[in-house]
Protein backbone atom coordinates (compact mmCIF):
# COMPACT_ATOMS: atom_id res chain seq x y z
CA UNK A 1 0.00 0.00 0.00
CA UNK A 2 2.80 2.41 0.96
CA UNK A 3 4.72 1.78 -2.25
CA UNK A 4 1.56 2.29 -4.35
CA UNK A 5 0.72 5.55 -2.55
CA UNK A 6 4.28 6.91 -2.80
CA UNK A 7 4.50 5.79 -6.42
CA UNK A 8 1.15 7.41 -7.21
CA UNK A 9 2.27 10.62 -5.52
CA UNK A 10 5.50 10.55 -7.53
CA UNK A 11 3.49 10.03 -10.72
CA UNK A 12 1.24 12.95 -9.76
CA UNK A 13 4.23 15.24 -9.07
CA UNK A 14 5.99 14.20 -12.26
CA UNK A 15 2.81 14.67 -14.28
CA UNK A 16 2.30 18.14 -12.82
CA UNK A 17 5.92 19.04 -13.62
CA UNK A 18 5.61 17.78 -17.21
CA UNK A 19 2.26 19.53 -17.67
CA UNK A 20 3.39 22.94 -16.36
CA UNK A 21 6.75 22.73 -18.16
CA UNK A 22 4.92 21.92 -21.40
CA UNK A 23 2.50 24.80 -20.93
CA UNK A 24 5.36 27.21 -20.18
CA UNK A 25 7.30 26.06 -23.23
CA UNK A 26 4.21 26.29 -25.43
CA UNK A 27 3.64 29.83 -24.20
CA UNK A 28 7.27 30.71 -25.00
CA UNK A 29 8.21 34.36 -24.53
CA UNK A 30 4.57 35.12 -23.75
CA UNK A 31 5.28 34.53 -20.04
CA UNK A 32 7.94 37.25 -20.04
CA UNK A 33 5.58 39.58 -21.89
CA UNK A 34 2.82 38.75 -19.40
CA UNK A 35 5.08 39.77 -16.50
CA UNK A 36 6.26 42.94 -18.22
CA UNK A 37 2.65 44.00 -18.93
CA UNK A 38 1.41 42.98 -15.49
CA UNK A 39 3.01 45.97 -13.76
CA UNK A 40 1.04 48.67 -15.60
CA UNK A 41 -1.87 48.76 -13.14
CA UNK A 42 -3.15 46.48 -10.34
CA UNK A 43 -6.20 45.20 -12.25
CA UNK A 44 -4.14 44.27 -15.31
CA UNK A 45 -1.52 42.82 -12.98
CA UNK A 46 -3.91 40.46 -11.22
CA UNK A 47 -5.52 39.35 -14.50
CA UNK A 48 -2.21 38.60 -16.20
CA UNK A 49 -0.80 37.10 -12.99
CA UNK A 50 -3.81 34.75 -12.92
CA UNK A 51 -2.91 33.57 -16.42
CA UNK A 52 0.71 33.11 -15.33
CA UNK A 53 -0.32 31.14 -12.24
CA UNK A 54 -2.62 28.91 -14.30
CA UNK A 55 0.26 28.05 -16.66
CA UNK A 56 3.10 27.80 -14.16
CA UNK A 57 1.52 27.28 -10.67
CA UNK A 58 2.13 29.63 -7.77
CA UNK A 59 5.58 28.36 -6.69
CA UNK A 60 7.16 28.66 -10.14
CA UNK A 61 5.19 31.82 -10.98
CA UNK A 62 6.23 33.60 -7.78
CA UNK A 63 9.85 32.56 -8.37
CA UNK A 64 9.63 34.16 -11.82
CA UNK A 65 8.19 37.33 -10.28
CA UNK A 66 10.99 37.39 -7.68
CA UNK A 67 13.62 36.92 -10.41
CA UNK A 68 12.16 39.83 -12.40
CA UNK A 69 12.25 41.95 -9.23
CA UNK A 70 15.85 40.82 -8.67
CA UNK A 71 16.71 41.93 -12.22
CA UNK A 72 15.15 45.34 -11.57
CA UNK A 73 12.63 44.82 -14.39
CA UNK A 74 9.67 45.24 -12.05
CA UNK A 75 9.42 47.13 -8.75
CA UNK A 76 8.41 45.64 -5.42
CA UNK A 77 5.06 47.46 -5.56
CA UNK A 78 4.61 46.29 -9.16
CA UNK A 79 5.19 42.66 -8.13
CA UNK A 80 2.26 42.59 -5.67
CA UNK A 81 -0.63 42.39 -8.15
CA UNK A 82 0.84 39.62 -10.39
CA UNK A 83 1.79 37.67 -7.26
CA UNK A 84 -1.84 37.83 -6.06
CA UNK A 85 -3.00 36.76 -9.51
CA UNK A 86 -0.54 33.84 -9.56
CA UNK A 87 -2.22 32.41 -6.44
CA UNK A 88 -5.66 32.82 -7.97
CA UNK A 89 -4.48 31.22 -11.22
CA UNK A 90 -3.12 28.19 -9.38
CA UNK A 91 -6.48 27.69 -7.70
CA UNK A 92 -8.18 27.78 -11.12
CA UNK A 93 -5.83 25.08 -12.44
CA UNK A 94 -6.79 22.94 -9.45
CA UNK A 95 -10.44 23.46 -10.41
CA UNK A 96 -9.65 21.62 -13.64
CA UNK A 97 -7.96 18.78 -11.75
CA UNK A 98 -10.92 18.43 -9.36
CA UNK A 99 -13.17 17.03 -12.07
CA UNK A 100 -13.42 13.24 -12.26
CA UNK A 101 -11.30 12.75 -15.38
CA UNK A 102 -9.34 9.70 -14.23
CA UNK A 103 -11.09 7.53 -16.82
CA UNK A 104 -9.50 9.64 -19.56
CA UNK A 105 -5.94 9.46 -18.17
CA UNK A 106 -4.75 6.81 -20.63
CA UNK A 107 -6.38 8.63 -23.54
CA UNK A 108 -4.56 11.86 -22.59
CA UNK A 109 -1.25 9.96 -22.24
CA UNK A 110 -1.67 8.30 -25.63
CA UNK A 111 -2.61 11.55 -27.36
CA UNK A 112 0.19 13.42 -25.64
CA UNK A 113 2.81 10.87 -26.74
CA UNK A 114 1.54 10.91 -30.33
CA UNK A 115 1.60 14.72 -30.51
CA UNK A 116 4.94 14.99 -28.67
CA UNK A 117 6.81 12.60 -30.94
CA UNK A 118 5.10 13.04 -34.31
CA UNK A 119 4.36 16.76 -34.73
CA UNK A 120 7.41 18.81 -35.83
CA UNK A 121 6.08 22.22 -34.75
CA UNK A 122 7.81 23.08 -31.42
CA UNK A 123 4.83 24.68 -29.67
CA UNK A 124 2.43 21.93 -30.75
CA UNK A 125 4.93 19.35 -29.46
CA UNK A 126 5.09 21.12 -26.11
CA UNK A 127 1.29 21.13 -25.99
CA UNK A 128 1.55 17.35 -26.41
CA UNK A 129 3.93 17.28 -23.44
CA UNK A 130 1.37 19.22 -21.39
CA UNK A 131 -1.34 16.72 -22.36
CA UNK A 132 0.97 13.81 -21.45
CA UNK A 133 1.63 15.40 -18.05
CA UNK A 134 -2.11 15.94 -17.57
CA UNK A 135 -2.73 12.21 -18.12
CA UNK A 136 0.11 11.17 -15.79
CA UNK A 137 -1.25 13.50 -13.12
CA UNK A 138 -4.68 11.86 -13.19
CA UNK A 139 -3.13 8.39 -13.37
CA UNK A 140 -1.23 9.17 -10.16
CA UNK A 141 -4.40 10.40 -8.44
CA UNK A 142 -6.30 7.29 -9.54
CA UNK A 143 -3.50 5.03 -8.28
CA UNK A 144 -3.56 6.69 -4.85
CA UNK A 145 -7.36 6.63 -4.47
CA UNK A 146 -7.71 3.01 -5.65
CA UNK A 147 -4.93 1.91 -3.29
CA UNK A 148 -6.35 3.67 -0.22
CA UNK A 149 -10.04 2.84 -0.79
CA UNK A 150 -9.89 -0.69 0.80
CA UNK A 151 -7.98 0.67 3.83
CA UNK A 152 -9.99 3.79 4.65
CA UNK A 153 -11.26 2.38 7.97
CA UNK A 154 -7.67 1.80 9.12
CA UNK A 155 -6.58 5.29 8.00
CA UNK A 156 -9.41 7.29 9.61
CA UNK A 157 -8.10 7.04 13.23
CA UNK A 158 -4.80 8.60 12.12
CA UNK A 159 -6.64 11.66 10.83
CA UNK A 160 -8.75 12.35 13.91
CA UNK A 161 -6.23 14.73 15.49
CA UNK A 162 -6.26 17.07 12.49
CA UNK A 163 -10.01 17.02 12.04
CA UNK A 164 -11.29 20.53 11.36
CA UNK A 165 -14.32 20.34 13.65
CA UNK A 166 -12.30 22.01 16.46
CA UNK A 167 -10.09 25.08 16.32
CA UNK A 168 -7.12 23.13 17.73
CA UNK A 169 -7.66 20.43 15.10
CA UNK A 170 -7.66 23.05 12.35
CA UNK A 171 -4.38 24.55 13.58
CA UNK A 172 -2.75 21.11 13.90
CA UNK A 173 -3.93 20.15 10.42
CA UNK A 174 -2.72 23.42 8.90
CA UNK A 175 0.72 23.02 10.52
CA UNK A 176 1.08 19.39 9.35
CA UNK A 177 -0.14 20.19 5.83
CA UNK A 178 2.22 23.20 5.58
CA UNK A 179 5.17 21.01 6.61
CA UNK A 180 4.33 18.26 4.12
CA UNK A 181 3.73 20.79 1.33
CA UNK A 182 7.10 22.42 2.03
CA UNK A 183 8.77 18.99 1.85
CA UNK A 184 7.24 18.12 -1.52
CA UNK A 185 7.42 21.82 -2.65
CA UNK A 186 4.01 21.74 -4.31
CA UNK A 187 0.63 22.91 -3.07
CA UNK A 188 -0.90 21.28 -6.14
CA UNK A 189 0.38 17.88 -5.02
CA UNK A 190 -1.02 18.32 -1.52
CA UNK A 191 -4.44 19.41 -2.78
CA UNK A 192 -4.28 16.60 -5.35
CA UNK A 193 -3.81 14.21 -2.43
CA UNK A 194 -7.02 15.68 -0.99
CA UNK A 195 -8.80 14.81 -4.22
CA UNK A 196 -7.38 11.27 -4.12
CA UNK A 197 -8.35 10.74 -0.45
CA UNK A 198 -11.81 12.07 -1.23
CA UNK A 199 -12.19 9.65 -4.13
CA UNK A 200 -11.01 6.81 -1.85
CA UNK A 201 -13.67 7.68 0.74
CA UNK A 202 -11.10 8.61 3.41
CA UNK A 203 -12.24 12.24 3.43
CA UNK A 204 -16.00 12.57 3.65
CA UNK A 205 -16.61 16.15 4.78
CA UNK A 206 -15.51 19.77 4.51
CA UNK A 207 -13.96 19.81 8.00
CA UNK A 208 -11.37 17.25 6.92
CA UNK A 209 -10.18 19.03 3.76
CA UNK A 210 -10.15 22.58 5.17
CA UNK A 211 -6.87 22.33 7.17
CA UNK A 212 -5.14 20.47 4.33
CA UNK A 213 -5.93 23.19 1.77
CA UNK A 214 -5.03 26.02 4.14
CA UNK A 215 -1.72 24.41 5.09
CA UNK A 216 -0.91 23.92 1.40
CA UNK A 217 -1.29 27.68 0.92
CA UNK A 218 1.50 28.33 3.43
CA UNK A 219 3.80 25.40 2.58
CA UNK A 220 4.06 26.27 -1.11
CA UNK A 221 5.80 29.56 -0.24
CA UNK A 222 9.03 27.64 0.47
CA UNK A 223 9.74 27.45 -3.29
CA UNK A 224 10.02 31.21 -3.82
CA UNK A 225 11.67 31.80 -0.42
CA UNK A 226 14.47 29.32 -1.16
CA UNK A 227 14.95 30.66 -4.70
CA UNK A 228 15.19 34.26 -3.40
CA UNK A 229 18.00 33.61 -0.87
CA UNK A 230 20.89 34.62 -3.21
CA UNK A 231 18.84 37.47 -4.75
CA UNK A 232 18.80 41.11 -3.73
CA UNK A 233 16.72 42.50 -0.88
CA UNK A 234 13.79 43.58 -3.06
CA UNK A 235 13.45 40.08 -4.53
CA UNK A 236 13.51 38.56 -1.04
CA UNK A 237 10.79 41.00 -0.02
CA UNK A 238 8.71 39.92 -3.02
CA UNK A 239 9.07 36.27 -1.97
CA UNK A 240 8.17 37.21 1.60
CA UNK A 241 5.09 39.02 0.25
CA UNK A 242 3.91 35.65 -1.08
CA UNK A 243 4.27 34.08 2.36
CA UNK A 244 2.61 36.98 4.19
CA UNK A 245 -0.29 37.02 1.73
CA UNK A 246 -0.92 33.31 2.16
CA UNK A 247 -0.70 33.57 5.95
CA UNK A 248 -3.20 36.45 5.69
CA UNK A 249 -5.66 34.45 3.60
CA UNK A 250 -5.42 31.50 6.01
CA UNK A 251 -6.13 33.78 9.00
CA UNK A 252 -9.03 35.31 7.07
CA UNK A 253 -10.43 31.83 6.36
CA UNK A 254 -10.06 30.80 10.01
CA UNK A 255 -11.88 33.94 11.16
CA UNK A 256 -14.71 33.40 8.66
CA UNK A 257 -14.81 29.60 9.04
CA UNK A 258 -18.57 29.16 9.77
CA UNK A 259 -19.69 31.38 6.87
CA UNK A 260 -17.02 30.04 4.55
CA UNK A 261 -18.14 26.47 5.30
CA UNK A 262 -21.75 27.30 4.45
CA UNK A 263 -20.71 28.97 1.17
CA UNK A 264 -18.43 26.13 0.07
CA UNK A 265 -20.87 23.34 0.99
CA UNK A 266 -23.64 25.22 -0.83
CA UNK A 267 -21.44 25.61 -3.96
CA UNK A 268 -21.38 21.89 -4.85
CA UNK A 269 -22.54 18.52 -3.49
CA UNK A 270 -19.20 16.94 -4.51
CA UNK A 271 -16.47 17.09 -1.85
CA UNK A 272 -13.74 17.24 -4.51
CA UNK A 273 -15.44 20.26 -6.07
CA UNK A 274 -15.89 21.79 -2.60
CA UNK A 275 -12.13 21.40 -2.03
CA UNK A 276 -11.32 23.21 -5.27
CA UNK A 277 -13.93 25.89 -4.56
CA UNK A 278 -12.50 26.46 -1.07
CA UNK A 279 -9.07 27.00 -2.62
CA UNK A 280 -10.46 29.48 -5.17
CA UNK A 281 -12.81 31.36 -2.81
CA UNK A 282 -10.11 31.98 -0.19
CA UNK A 283 -7.46 33.03 -2.72
CA UNK A 284 -9.81 35.31 -4.66
CA UNK A 285 -11.33 36.94 -1.57
CA UNK A 286 -7.95 37.69 -0.01
CA UNK A 287 -6.51 38.93 -3.33
CA UNK A 288 -9.38 41.38 -3.84
CA UNK A 289 -8.87 42.64 -0.28
CA UNK A 290 -5.14 43.34 -0.80
CA UNK A 291 -5.29 44.44 -4.46
CA UNK A 292 -6.01 48.19 -3.85
CA UNK A 293 -2.98 48.52 -1.54
CA UNK A 294 0.20 47.59 -3.53
CA UNK A 295 2.26 50.62 -2.43
CA UNK A 296 1.16 50.23 1.19
CA UNK A 297 2.12 46.54 1.03
CA UNK A 298 5.55 47.45 -0.38
CA UNK A 299 6.12 49.97 2.42
CA UNK A 300 5.05 47.40 5.01
CA UNK A 301 7.48 44.84 3.55
CA UNK A 302 10.35 47.33 3.74
CA UNK A 303 9.55 47.88 7.42
CA UNK A 304 9.25 44.14 8.17
CA UNK A 305 12.43 43.29 6.22
CA UNK A 306 14.78 46.27 6.70
CA UNK A 307 18.15 46.60 5.00
CA UNK A 308 21.09 48.94 5.52
CA UNK A 309 22.19 48.53 1.90
CA UNK A 310 20.84 50.97 -0.70
CA UNK A 311 18.00 49.63 -2.87
CA UNK A 312 19.14 47.82 -6.03
CA UNK A 313 19.45 49.78 -9.25
CA UNK A 314 16.15 49.69 -11.18
CA UNK A 315 15.81 49.09 -14.90
CA UNK A 316 16.21 52.06 -17.25
CA UNK A 317 14.07 50.51 -20.01
CA UNK A 318 11.08 52.84 -19.98
CA UNK A 319 8.45 51.99 -22.61
CA UNK A 320 7.39 55.66 -22.71
CA UNK A 321 10.82 56.58 -24.13
CA UNK A 322 10.32 54.53 -27.29
CA UNK A 323 8.64 57.58 -28.87
CA UNK A 324 11.96 59.42 -28.42
CA UNK A 325 14.55 57.09 -29.99
CA UNK A 326 17.62 59.03 -28.84
CA UNK A 327 16.47 58.84 -25.22
CA UNK A 328 15.61 55.16 -25.69
CA UNK A 329 19.14 54.47 -26.99
CA UNK A 330 20.56 56.37 -24.01
CA UNK A 331 18.48 54.22 -21.64
CA UNK A 332 19.81 51.07 -23.33
CA UNK A 333 23.40 52.20 -22.66
CA UNK A 334 22.50 52.73 -19.01
CA UNK A 335 20.95 49.25 -18.90
CA UNK A 336 24.09 47.76 -20.46
CA UNK A 337 26.14 49.53 -17.81
CA UNK A 338 23.90 47.96 -15.16
CA UNK A 339 24.70 44.55 -16.67
CA UNK A 340 28.41 45.43 -16.78
CA UNK A 341 28.39 46.36 -13.07
CA UNK A 342 27.20 42.84 -12.33
CA UNK A 343 30.14 41.53 -14.36
CA UNK A 344 32.55 43.64 -12.27
CA UNK A 345 30.91 42.29 -9.13
CA UNK A 346 31.24 38.80 -10.61
CA UNK A 347 35.00 39.31 -11.08
CA UNK A 348 35.32 40.35 -7.43
CA UNK A 349 33.28 37.35 -6.28
CA UNK A 350 35.39 35.06 -8.47
CA UNK A 351 38.58 36.47 -6.93
CA UNK A 352 37.26 35.41 -3.54
CA UNK A 353 36.12 32.04 -4.97
CA UNK A 354 39.65 31.35 -6.27
CA UNK A 355 41.01 31.93 -2.77
CA UNK A 356 38.29 30.11 -0.82
CA UNK A 357 35.22 28.76 -2.63
CA UNK A 358 31.91 28.81 -0.81
CA UNK A 359 28.37 27.87 -1.74
CA UNK A 360 27.06 31.34 -0.82
CA UNK A 361 29.50 33.04 -3.21
CA UNK A 362 28.60 30.59 -5.97
CA UNK A 363 24.85 31.17 -5.44
CA UNK A 364 25.42 34.91 -5.64
CA UNK A 365 27.35 34.51 -8.89
CA UNK A 366 24.67 32.34 -10.48
CA UNK A 367 21.98 34.77 -9.31
CA UNK A 368 23.90 37.60 -10.99
CA UNK A 369 24.13 35.58 -14.20
CA UNK A 370 20.38 35.02 -14.13
CA UNK A 371 19.88 38.79 -13.77
CA UNK A 372 22.18 39.40 -16.74
CA UNK A 373 20.23 36.84 -18.80
CA UNK A 374 16.89 38.44 -17.87
CA UNK A 375 18.15 41.94 -18.68
CA UNK A 376 19.60 40.69 -21.97
CA UNK A 377 16.19 39.37 -23.03
CA UNK A 378 14.53 42.61 -21.90
CA UNK A 379 17.05 44.73 -23.86
CA UNK A 380 16.50 42.56 -26.94
CA UNK A 381 12.74 43.07 -26.72
CA UNK A 382 13.21 46.81 -26.16
CA UNK A 383 15.49 47.22 -29.18
CA UNK A 384 13.06 45.19 -31.29
CA UNK A 385 10.24 47.58 -30.35
CA UNK A 386 12.47 50.56 -31.07
CA UNK A 387 13.00 49.38 -34.66
CA UNK A 388 9.25 49.97 -35.21
CA UNK A 389 9.96 53.71 -34.98
CA UNK A 390 11.28 55.92 -37.74
CA UNK A 391 15.06 55.95 -37.06
CA UNK A 392 17.87 57.89 -38.66
CA UNK A 393 20.65 55.98 -40.39
CA UNK A 394 22.99 56.65 -37.43
CA UNK A 395 20.39 55.46 -34.93
CA UNK A 396 19.79 52.28 -36.94
CA UNK A 397 23.50 51.41 -36.91
CA UNK A 398 23.89 52.53 -33.28
CA UNK A 399 21.08 50.15 -32.29
CA UNK A 400 22.91 47.26 -33.96
CA UNK A 401 26.13 48.08 -32.09
CA UNK A 402 24.22 48.12 -28.79
CA UNK A 403 22.67 44.74 -29.58
CA UNK A 404 26.14 43.25 -30.10
CA UNK A 405 27.41 44.83 -26.87
CA UNK A 406 24.46 43.35 -24.98
CA UNK A 407 25.27 39.86 -26.27
CA UNK A 408 28.96 40.27 -25.43
CA UNK A 409 28.15 41.26 -21.84
CA UNK A 410 25.84 38.25 -21.51
CA UNK A 411 28.65 35.96 -22.68
CA UNK A 412 31.02 37.55 -20.13
CA UNK A 413 28.47 36.57 -17.46
CA UNK A 414 28.55 32.97 -18.73
CA UNK A 415 32.35 32.83 -18.49
CA UNK A 416 32.26 34.24 -14.96
CA UNK A 417 30.01 31.37 -13.90
CA UNK A 418 32.34 28.89 -15.64
CA UNK A 419 35.31 30.30 -13.68
CA UNK A 420 33.37 29.85 -10.43
CA UNK A 421 32.59 26.23 -11.36
CA UNK A 422 36.30 25.63 -11.98
CA UNK A 423 37.14 27.05 -8.55
CA UNK A 424 34.55 24.83 -6.87
CA UNK A 425 36.01 21.74 -8.55
CA UNK A 426 39.70 22.64 -8.10
CA UNK A 427 39.85 23.05 -4.34
CA UNK A 428 38.12 19.71 -3.81
CA UNK A 429 41.13 17.98 -5.42
CA UNK A 430 44.28 17.88 -3.29
CA UNK A 431 46.60 17.46 -6.30
CA UNK A 432 45.20 20.59 -7.97
CA UNK A 433 46.58 22.96 -5.32
CA UNK A 434 49.39 25.10 -6.84
CA UNK A 435 52.65 26.38 -5.32
CA UNK A 436 52.38 30.00 -4.13
CA UNK A 437 54.58 31.34 -6.95
CA UNK A 438 52.31 29.77 -9.60
CA UNK A 439 49.23 30.99 -7.77
CA UNK A 440 50.63 34.53 -7.54
CA UNK A 441 51.37 34.66 -11.27
CA UNK A 442 47.90 33.39 -12.10
CA UNK A 443 46.22 35.82 -9.70
CA UNK A 444 48.09 38.75 -11.29
CA UNK A 445 46.71 37.60 -14.65
CA UNK A 446 43.22 37.42 -13.16
CA UNK A 447 43.54 40.99 -11.83
CA UNK A 448 44.58 42.19 -15.29
CA UNK A 449 41.42 40.61 -16.72
CA UNK A 450 39.39 42.27 -13.97
CA UNK A 451 40.82 45.65 -14.97
CA UNK A 452 39.64 45.12 -18.55
CA UNK A 453 36.10 44.41 -17.30
CA UNK A 454 36.21 47.48 -15.01
CA UNK A 455 37.21 49.71 -17.94
CA UNK A 456 34.48 48.15 -20.06
CA UNK A 457 31.89 49.03 -17.40
CA UNK A 458 33.16 52.61 -17.10
CA UNK A 459 33.07 53.10 -20.85
CA UNK A 460 29.30 52.49 -20.99
CA UNK A 461 28.47 56.02 -19.93
CA UNK A 462 25.86 57.72 -22.14
CA UNK A 463 27.22 61.16 -21.13
CA UNK A 464 30.66 60.29 -22.46
CA UNK A 465 31.90 62.88 -24.97
CA UNK A 466 34.31 60.52 -26.72
CA UNK A 467 33.50 56.79 -26.76
CA UNK A 468 36.44 56.19 -29.10
CA UNK A 469 38.94 57.32 -26.44
CA UNK A 470 37.42 55.15 -23.67
CA UNK A 471 37.38 52.22 -26.08
CA UNK A 472 41.09 52.78 -26.71
CA UNK A 473 41.76 52.41 -22.96
CA UNK A 474 39.99 49.02 -23.00
CA UNK A 475 42.08 47.87 -25.98
CA UNK A 476 45.32 48.91 -24.31
CA UNK A 477 44.38 47.05 -21.13
CA UNK A 478 43.42 44.08 -23.28
CA UNK A 479 46.84 44.14 -25.00
CA UNK A 480 48.59 44.17 -21.61
CA UNK A 481 46.46 41.23 -20.54
CA UNK A 482 47.19 39.22 -23.71
CA UNK A 483 50.96 39.69 -23.35
CA UNK A 484 50.79 38.45 -19.76
CA UNK A 485 48.42 35.63 -20.79
CA UNK A 486 50.82 34.34 -23.47
CA UNK A 487 53.75 34.51 -21.05
CA UNK A 488 51.72 32.74 -18.35
CA UNK A 489 50.67 29.95 -20.70
CA UNK A 490 54.28 29.28 -21.67
CA UNK A 491 55.46 29.40 -18.06
CA UNK A 492 52.67 27.14 -16.79
CA UNK A 493 53.32 24.65 -19.60
CA UNK A 494 56.97 24.57 -18.58
CA UNK A 495 55.99 24.03 -14.94
CA UNK A 496 53.90 21.01 -15.94
CA UNK A 497 56.83 19.58 -17.94
CA UNK A 498 59.20 20.12 -15.01
CA UNK A 499 56.65 18.56 -12.59
CA UNK A 500 56.52 21.62 -10.35
CA UNK A 501 52.75 21.49 -10.77
CA UNK A 502 50.69 18.36 -11.31
CA UNK A 503 48.89 17.54 -14.58
CA UNK A 504 45.53 18.14 -12.90
CA UNK A 505 46.82 21.50 -11.60
CA UNK A 506 47.87 22.43 -15.14
CA UNK A 507 44.49 21.33 -16.45
CA UNK A 508 42.66 23.72 -14.11
CA UNK A 509 45.06 26.55 -15.01
CA UNK A 510 44.23 25.95 -18.66
CA UNK A 511 40.50 26.11 -17.93
CA UNK A 512 40.85 29.34 -15.97
CA UNK A 513 42.92 31.08 -18.64
CA UNK A 514 40.66 29.93 -21.48
CA UNK A 515 37.65 31.57 -19.80
CA UNK A 516 39.61 34.71 -18.93
CA UNK A 517 40.81 34.99 -22.54
CA UNK A 518 37.25 34.64 -23.80
CA UNK A 519 35.74 37.26 -21.50
CA UNK A 520 38.55 39.69 -22.37
CA UNK A 521 37.85 38.99 -26.05
CA UNK A 522 34.21 39.97 -25.53
CA UNK A 523 35.32 43.19 -23.83
CA UNK A 524 37.50 43.89 -26.87
CA UNK A 525 34.45 43.35 -29.11
CA UNK A 526 32.56 45.97 -27.07
CA UNK A 527 35.49 48.38 -27.48
CA UNK A 528 35.43 47.84 -31.25
CA UNK A 529 31.71 48.68 -31.27
CA UNK A 530 32.38 51.85 -29.27
CA UNK A 531 35.01 52.93 -31.80
CA UNK A 532 32.44 53.02 -34.59
CA UNK A 533 31.51 56.56 -35.75
CA UNK A 534 27.79 55.94 -35.07
CA UNK A 535 28.37 55.13 -31.36
CA UNK A 536 27.41 58.41 -29.65
CA UNK A 537 24.40 60.18 -28.20
CA UNK A 538 23.20 63.23 -30.15
CA UNK A 539 21.92 65.47 -27.37
CA UNK A 540 20.05 67.78 -29.71
CA UNK A 541 17.80 64.85 -30.61
CA UNK A 542 16.92 63.75 -27.07
CA UNK A 543 13.48 65.38 -27.14
CA UNK A 544 12.72 64.62 -30.76
CA UNK A 545 9.62 62.44 -31.14
CA UNK A 546 9.70 59.81 -33.90
CA UNK A 547 6.70 58.59 -35.85
CA UNK A 548 5.96 54.97 -36.48
CA UNK A 549 8.18 53.43 -39.16
CA UNK A 550 6.91 53.67 -42.72
CA UNK A 551 4.93 50.74 -44.01
CA UNK A 552 7.26 48.22 -45.59
CA UNK A 553 6.22 46.03 -48.52
CA UNK A 554 8.54 43.00 -48.51
CA UNK A 555 9.90 41.75 -51.84
CA UNK A 556 8.94 38.28 -53.11
CA UNK A 557 10.56 35.33 -51.38
CA UNK A 558 13.74 34.02 -52.98
CA UNK A 559 13.64 30.72 -54.84
CA UNK A 560 15.25 28.19 -52.44
CA UNK A 561 16.28 25.92 -55.33
CA UNK A 562 19.20 28.10 -56.49
CA UNK A 563 20.51 28.53 -52.96
CA UNK A 564 20.21 24.85 -52.09
CA UNK A 565 22.29 24.04 -55.16
CA UNK A 566 24.91 26.52 -53.98
CA UNK A 567 24.84 24.98 -50.50
CA UNK A 568 25.45 21.48 -51.84
CA UNK A 569 28.15 22.53 -54.31
CA UNK A 570 31.66 21.40 -53.34
CA UNK A 571 34.10 24.27 -53.74
CA UNK A 572 37.76 23.57 -54.49
CA UNK A 573 40.45 25.58 -52.75
CA UNK A 574 44.00 26.22 -53.86
CA UNK A 575 46.09 24.73 -51.08
CA UNK A 576 49.42 25.52 -52.72
CA UNK A 577 51.30 28.23 -50.78
CA UNK A 578 51.97 31.57 -52.40
CA UNK A 579 55.58 32.63 -52.78
CA UNK A 580 55.29 35.12 -49.96
CA UNK A 581 52.41 33.88 -47.90
CA UNK A 582 50.50 30.96 -46.35
CA UNK A 583 48.21 28.61 -48.34
CA UNK A 584 45.08 30.23 -49.68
Amino acid sequence: MVSHVVGGLGLFLFGMHVMTAGLRAAAGNALRNILSLATRNPVQGIVLGTLLGFLAHSGAATTMIASFTNAGLISLAGSIAPMLGANVGTSLSMQLISFDLGHYAWTAIALGVVIRFSIPHPRVRETGSALLGFGLLFLGMTTISETLAPHRDAILPWLQRIHGETFAGRLAGIALSALLTALITSSGAMIGMCFALTAAGVFTGFDQVFPIVMGAHIGTCIVALMASLPMNIEARRAAMAHLLFNVFNVLLALAAFPWLKQLVVWSSPSLARQTANLHTFVMTGAALTVLPLPRLCASFLRIVIPSRNPPPEPSYLDAHLLNKPEQALRSVILELRRMARLCVEGMMLNGRMILAPSSSLFRKLTANEEVIDEVKDAVGDYLGKLTRRHLSRRQTLFLQHLDRCMKDIERIGDHLTAIAETSSERLRIHEAIWPEQTFGEFFDLFCDAKQVVVLMERSLNPDCENFQQTALEILRARDRYMIRSMDAKAEFAGAVVQRTITPIGGYFLSRYIADLDRLVRHAKSIAFAERQPEFWIKRTKLERVADRADHYTPPPHVDPKNYLEKLQREETFDLEPDEDGPPR
